[in-house]
Parts: structure tokens; C-alpha cells; sequence
């Protein structure tokens, strides 16, 4: 811990001489006043650890509003829709959520600041951050024209975490090596220990919320066969054609819903924050979600399980086999309401510059541009075990968003499949059902 504050302090003092030397004028919009309105994050408590410098450099005062995850979305909704602007900054969901926002045009876009050498300094490095995070921040989707509408600032790729001394004393400290036996793993924990610990613990709660997980097991199981945007894997290249009902699909779903079997009585209940706060808890043997948990997991004011978990990327179908997964990512965007755009995108720029992005990404372990994972500052800070499985993770992931507008209504027709599997229908009937409806919903 004191390492990591060393670091960060030294970072933190680099910032502002570094700022000021560019050839650009960070203070054009001095005297400038900014509301920022964001969810409470590990992405907004780096940038509060910033903000005074940033302040600095460019004499532009910060307001911020921060809000309960659940409470955001709401209130960001309103705001956005608000005849008179409210916010001027906002983390922006990179997925159905983004793109409806931009279908009603209420996202300004970026391209313009990217592309203006008068308010985008030199070192910014736009094509730093990777294509495949891009993708998702661009209207149209796959357009030759498409712009940017937000900047990625924390990704989360879908891994597998273990609890070393759950996995030592129920399982010899081997940890299977494909998902069937991951999934025979959970459930002999849960056997083994009458109940008392979880197997596994995973979101199993009926809601769109949990699609990003599940698109990251169906990725695994779909390997490196093609899939296209909009439609993601979900359907072949066309809205009237959903596929539901492959038999990779099918699979991917049934490992998903096998895995909840393992888990607490009450996984149905479950989202990611009960299911991450049930692992930190030491009472689960394997957890598969986010990696952004990672860093909070080793914690130790907080969490029982630090320095005892496990990382690995999603376990593959088969011995030797590729591993895939999915990846979803926080945006961070202005909005078209905004009363200082401006202003807006010079915050944004700074505290997605590559200065900055290794001090605020040490806080959350999900850094959107390449050159951060070469830097002391930022995996100094992290499980190196973390790092490792992140970055490799990276190298097989696609994102999981699908371009379409109340995409929700349609995701709750997947969840209810594995619903089905979890209460004991067939997998195949259970993927049958999910694509009859799904088609029935196209008319």
C-alpha cells in the first residue's frame, strides 16, 4: 500500500510541469466553471485525486455530482433531456444505452475537438487506444463517416477469479483447466462443504444488467468465428434472423446457468454487486466477471479474500484450447445540452491523456489505452497475476455491445433462457423457446 501511494504521489507531481510544457493553451477557458455528473466509481475517485491539478493547469473549476450506481442512470436520463443543460461532463455506458442516446442526438460529438490541432494537443495520441474499444464509441456503427461520441476510460473484460484457500482445501489447489470441469468443480465445492461455501457465485438476477457476463461465456464458446455489429452474435448479420438457438450459443448459456447451479441458494436474486460482495466475503470458490473487481479484491481494508485470489482468463471449452471472452467499457462524454462544451472536452482530454491515465487507472484496473500497460505507475499498483490475465485477455476480446435501440427488452428473452436451464428445462429447448420468441418479437 505504501508503495502504491509513493508511486501515485510521484506521478501526481509529474502531472502539472508536464502539462504546462506542451505547445498548447491548457488555459484558454480559464475562469471556465464545469459540472461533472458520475456514478461512484474507482474511475471518479482517480480523477478526484487529479483534480486540484487539474484545476491548476488550466484554471477551469469543477463541479462535481456523484451519485449511486443505480440512482446514476436515472438521473443522468433526466439530464440529459433537460431543456436547459445540467451537466457538462458524464460517464457514458458504452453500449444500447450510448447508442439510443445518440440515436435521439443527445450526445455531442468529439471528433471535432480530435481533429482540431487548436483544442487537442499534440500528445494526445487519439490511436492509442485500441480499435476494439473504439468501435464502440463511434455513430454510425462501422460507418465510413463515423464519429467519436466519448472517450474510453475503464474497461472490463470478463475473467475468472478463485479463492486460493477455498480451492486448496476443497480441490488440492488445482484449479480445472477447461469450463466443464470448472463447472464439476463448483458443485463438488458445494457438496463438499454441505452448502456452506459457495461453489461459484455469478449474477443471476433476471435483468439486461447481467448480458455483458453472459456474452463474455458465449464468446468462449464461439471462438473465432465471425460475428458482425450491430447485431453482435446474437443474430446473423440481420434483425430477422436471430440465433439464439446455435448450438454454440446454446452452450455458452448452459455453462453460464451450470455455473449459477453451483452457486448460493439465492443467486436469483443477485447482481454484481451482491455476487462481488459475496466473493470479497470468502465465500465462494470461483467467481467469473468483470476484472475491474480485481483491484478491490485485493484490498485489505475491505476485503477477506486480498492476497488470496486467483486470476485467469475465462477457462476454454477444451484442454489446450484458445480462450475468448467479452469486454464492456465506461465512456466518458459531453453532452449536447451541455452549457460548456468547451470547457468539457478540456477535461476530457486531460484526464484521458497519457499523463494521467496511468495515476487514475491504478485506481481501477481497467486503463483504456495500450502505452498504460507499459507503465510503472499504473501495473506497480496491481496484482501482477491481475496484469497478466488482463492483458491476455485482451488479446481475445470483443466487445459485447449490441447496436440497437431498447435492446433490453430483447437481452431479458437470452436471461430467461438461462432462467429456463437453471430451473431444470433442457438446454436446447430452453434456446428454442428463447428463439421462437425472439422472432415472434420481429413480427
Amino acid at each position: 500500500m505504501k508503495t502504491r501511494m509513493l508511486l501515485l504521489l510521484c506521478a501526481l507531481l509529474l502531472l502539472l510541469p508536464l502539462a504546462q510544457a506542451e505547445d498548447f493553451d491548457w488555459m484558454r477557458f480559464a475562469g471556465s466553471e464545469i459540472t461533472i455528473l458520475m456514478p461512484e466509481h474507482p474511475v471518479l475517485d482517480g480523477m478526484r485525486s487529479v483534480m486540484d491539478d487539474f484545476e491548476a493547469a488550466t484554471g477551469i473549476t469543477v463541479n462535481v455530482e456523484a451519485l449511486a450506481e443505480n440512482l446514476y442512470f436515472d438521473r443522468m436520463e433526466v439530464a440529459l433531456r433537460a431543456d436547459s443543460g445540467v451537466m457538462d461532463v458524464y460517464m457514458v455506458p458504452m453500449d444500447s444505452t450510448a447508442f439510443t442516446q445518440w440515436s435521439n442526438g443527445l450526445i455531442h460529438p468529439l471528433s471535432p475537438y480530435i481533429n482540431d490541432a487548436s483544442m487537442t494537443s499534440a500528445g494526445y495520441d487519439f490511436a492509442d487506444f485500441p480499435a476494439g474499444f473504439t468501435q464502440a464509441t463511434q455513430y454510425p456503427p462501422g460507418a465510413m463517416d463515423a464519429q467519436d461520441y466519448a472517450i474510453p476510460v475503464s474497461f472490463e473484460a470478463y475473467t475468472l477469479f478463485w479463492n486460493m484457500d477455498i480451492v486448496d482445501e476443497y480441490l488440492d489447489g488445482v484449479v480445472p483447466d477447461t469450463m466443464g470441469g470448472l463447472i464439476e468443480a463448483a458443485h463438488s465445492i458445494s457438496e463438499a462443504s454441505g452448502g456452506m461455501v459457495a461453489g461459484s457465485v455469478m449474477r443471476g438476477i433476471r435483468s439486461h444488467t447481467i448480458m455483458d457476463t453472459v456474452t463474455g461465456m458465449v464468446f468462449n464458446n464461439w471462438g473465432e468465428a465471425e460475428m458482425t455489429l450491430p447485431t453482435n452474435v446474437w443474430y446473423d448479420g440481420d434483425w430477422s434472423m436471430p440465433r439464439v438457438d446455435d448450438e454454440r450459443i446454446t452452450a455458452g448459456l448452459s455453462h453460464y446457468a451450470g455455473l449459477m447451479s453451483a452457486g448460493p441458494i439465492n443467486v436469483q436474486a443477485l447482481d454484481w454487486p451482491d455476487a462481488s460482495l459475496l466473493f470479497q466475503q470468502g465465500r465462494a470458490g470461483f467467481f467469473i466477471d468483470a476484472s475491474l473487481f480485481g483491484p478491490g479484491f485485493e484490498d485489505p481494508d475491505v476485503s477477506a479474500v486480498a492476497g488470496k485470489t486467483g486470476y485467469a482468463v475465462m477457462p476454454p471449452v477444451e484442454a489446450g484450447g484458445d480462450s475468448w471472452t467479452g469486454h464492456w467499457m465506461w465512456g466518458i462524454g459531453i453532452p449536447t445540452n451541455s452549457q460548456n462544451p468547451d470547457a468539457a472536452w478540456y477535461f476530457i482530454q486531460w484526464m484521458t491523456s497519457a499523463d494521467v491515465e496511468p495515476v487514475i487507472g491504478a485506481y481501477h484496473g481497467g486503463a483504456a489505452r495500450v502505452s498504460t500497460w507499459d507503465k510503472a505507475e499504473y501495473v506497480d499498483a496491481l496484482n501482477p497475476l491481475y496484469v497478466d490475465t488482463v492483458l491476455e485477455a485482451m488479446q481475445t476480446s470483443r466487445t459485447t455491445v449490441v447496436f440497437r435501440e431498447g435492446w433490453s427488452e430483447y437481452a431479458l428473452v437470452i436471461v430467461d433462457a438461462i432462467q429456463d436451464m437453471y430451473g431444470g428445462m433442457a438446454a436446447a429447448d430452453a434456446t428454442a423457446k428463447a428463439q421462437q420468441r425472439l422472432l415472434d418479437m420481429e413480427g
